[in-house]
């Protein structure tokens, strides 16, 4: 009960600083912020009549009536005359509400849910931080919602995008724009980048891709084609899109064959679809064998597995395969991604997330339970094979955007749960010139740009074993003093701590390496290397 009383107090302290809300600061100097979400990212309307941009009921995210407005309203075919993905419904029209200058169709994606609103939310805190940061909606801060079943080249999304970032533009007077684009919206932001650089040159000042799936995020694209995906874990799931529904859709979307593991990248381990199989061998005996598929061969297992898959369409039987046409334009988009180079004048910073165990292969069946049917896959739990990233798209991948970086910089955190993370927040506020605090110096005159940061924990023989890697660049303002030839070796110091609570199990001990290198060209490079080791508990 004291718990519950808790809640409500908190509740009523919360009604009441929202009606006597203050001013909100504003900042006149920051430069224009265009937020662009990835996949799933946007709420989407159904228009009937084939109507325009206003009004129209929420068909993602909704929890009332979810999956059946869903499959009516969402679920579509793929036209490869136009490139587009077309309602099944011939009279529904999906549209991206513009309300709040954009910013509402990537804040909250269902504004009616209470209870587990946390599981819906996009944008939702990195907004309201950036508003303390004195950033102001519909002036310095905007948003680019889109329709994330379409392919990212889609012309009528491009077409929309520049003249979004046009509209921005003369919204903020004139100033060039950054934008700042989470997962797929990475890919969208790059195949505007190349197809219309001019545009992008015009308009952008720098762009900033967080949890970017550059090269794919191939088990969990694989694992979507054979078993559908979850947009939420937990028990939230149970009032959302069913897996099944879900599937269904995505089959049909170019935006996830996009995603598909880039077939030209050089991967550290290639990623793989495995199989357990029942096999007679030249005696007649039967014995399973695991076999495994690379990214261009498990084409074929798609395609069979999924060669029988239907929906039932307003009484009509319509036949949903792995979609060869989609596959071929696919292609097509990552040769365009492959293309793309950062213009002139314009600054691209990559954020990545790291410290998760990251789907990369996927196997199906074990020796016990072989798989017999390959159209009997989606029935079978995919097990993963998992290498470093943010839980969905591997470190590997999102680091090698092939573009020309001011900085990449590992964070340590979940692929959408990266959006509220403290540390993305500190970078970007930094990035964002929005910062006075605590980065300056006013008394040294000097400014800490964080440069990387990379964190690893792992258990090895009854130890916890942590190692964590900052780097940052420090700005003086004696950028152009003259330090002649003279050769200056960099300095390193060490500080160690341990710490023994009389017995074994509470043991730890904790190393650090901080080497400062000389000043170069106005900047003074710091490197911190630590490691910690801890007996388990």
């Amino acid at each position: 009960m004291a718990v519950l009383l808790e809640d409500v107090l908190r509740s009523v302290d919360l009604w009441l600083k929202l009606i006597r809300k203050p001013e909100p600061y504003v900042d006149p100097n920051l430069d224009p912020v265009l937020l662009v979400p990835g996949v799933a990212g946007s709420i989407l309307q159904a228009v009937d009549g084939g109507g325009g941009n206003g009004g129209g009921e929420r068909v993602w995210v909704r929890i009332f009536g979810a999956d059946y407005k869903f499959r009516n309203k969402l679920w579509s075919r793929f036209d490869p005359a136009t490139g587009k993905t077309v309602s099944l419904d011939p009279t529904t029209n999906i549209v991206v509400p513009e309300d709040r200058y954009g910013l509402y169709a990537i804040d909250v994606l269902d504004p009616d849910m209470v209870v587990g609103r946390d599981c819906v939310s996009y944008f939702h805190d990195m907004i309201v931080e950036m508003i303390k940061w004195g950033f102001q909606e519909g002036k310095t801060l905007f948003g680019f919602g889109y329709d994330f079943r379409q392919s990212n080249r889609f012309q009528e999304t491009l077409e929309r995008l520049a003249a979004k970032l046009e509209s921005v533009y003369n919204a903020a007077g004139g100033k060039k724009i950054t934008i700042i684009s989470h997962s797929m919206g990475g890919l969208l932001v790059k195949c505007f980048m190349c197809l219309q650089s001019d545009i992008f040159a015009k308009y952008v000042k720098n762009w900033i891709a967080i949890a970017a799936p550059f090269q794919g995020a191939p088990g969990y694209v694989t694992s979507t084609f054979l078993n559908g995906m979850s947009f939420v874990d937990g028990w939230e799931q149970n009032f959302f899109i069913s897996k099944w529904s879900m599937h269904q859709l995505l089959i049909e979307c170019p935006s996830i064959y996009e995603l598909m593991a880039c077939p030209n990248f050089k991967w550290q381990h290639d990623p793989a679809l495995e199989i357990w199989r029942k096999k007679l061998n030249d005696c007649g005996d039967i014995h399973m064998v695991l076999e495994s598929y690379t990214p261009s061969e498990s084409i074929n297992i798609f395609s069979e597995a999924l060669s029988s898959n239907t929906v039932d369409y307003d009484g009509e039987s319509i036949p949903l395969p792995f979609n060869q046409e989609i596959l071929k334009w696919a292609h097509e988009t990552r040769r365009i991604l492959s293309c793309a180079k950062v213009p002139p004048g314009v600054k691209f910073y990559n954020i990545y997330g790291t410290n998760l165990e990251t789907p990369h292969s996927v196997c199906y069946g074990n020796e016990e339970m072989p798989v017999t049917d390959l159209q009997e896959l989606q029935f079978y739990l995919p097990n993963y094979v998992c290498v470093d990233g943010d839980g969905t798209v591997p470190t590997e991948s999102a680091k090698a955007d092939g573009l020309d970086a001011v900085a990449r910089v590992g964070v340590p955190g979940e692929h959408r749960g990266i959006l509220c993370d403290h540390h993305v927040f500190r970078i970007l506020k930094h990035w964002l010139n929005a910062d006075s605090d605590p980065y300056y110096n006013p008394l040294n005159d000097y400014v800490i740009l964080p440069a990387a940061f990379e964190m690893e924990r792992h258990h090895e023989k009854g130890m916890e074993v942590t190692s964590l890697k900052e780097e940052w660049e420090i700005i003086s303002k004696d950028a152009n003093d003259d330090k002649g030839e003279i050769t200056i070796m960099p300095s390193v110091s060490t500080i160690s701590v341990s710490q023994d609570g009389g017995h074994q199990s509470s043991r730890a001990e904790a190393r650090a390496t901080v080497i400062v290198h000389p000043e170069s060209e106005g900047k003074r490079h710091v490197e911190l290397n630590a490691l910690s080791v801890s007996v388990d508990a």
